[in-house]
């Protein structure tokens, strides 16, 4: 995702903030949830789930219908963000 958020910016992105990250903790099917910046304006989500049931409640709950806003007001990416659902085949904790 290419941030609108800019690149001089001295404030912590949206991704890292406080209340987006209350709102995962209450998605119980929300296992892990990572904000990744990839240079000076790319951000990514990487997120996993105990299932495509937790999967669905995430994609279709508040976090989602938050950022969704975000992205429709152009208030957080310069582009709307793609989704993509990948399966992990293997892991090590």
């Amino acid at each position: 995702m290419t941030s609108a958020w800019g690149e001089a910016s001295r404030e912590p992105h949206p991704l890292a903030s406080a209340v987006l990250l209350h709102s995962l903790n209450a998605e119980p099917g929300t296992i892990s949830w990572f904000a990744i910046q990839e240079g000076p304006s790319r951000f990514a989500i990487f997120d996993t789930f105990d299932d495509e049931a937790g999967r669905d409640a995430h994609l279709n709950g508040k976090v989602a219908a938050a950022l969704t806003e975000k992205v429709k007001a152009g208030e957080l990416f310069a582009k709307t963000p793609e989704i993509h659902k990948i399966e992990i085949l293997a892991d090590k904790k």
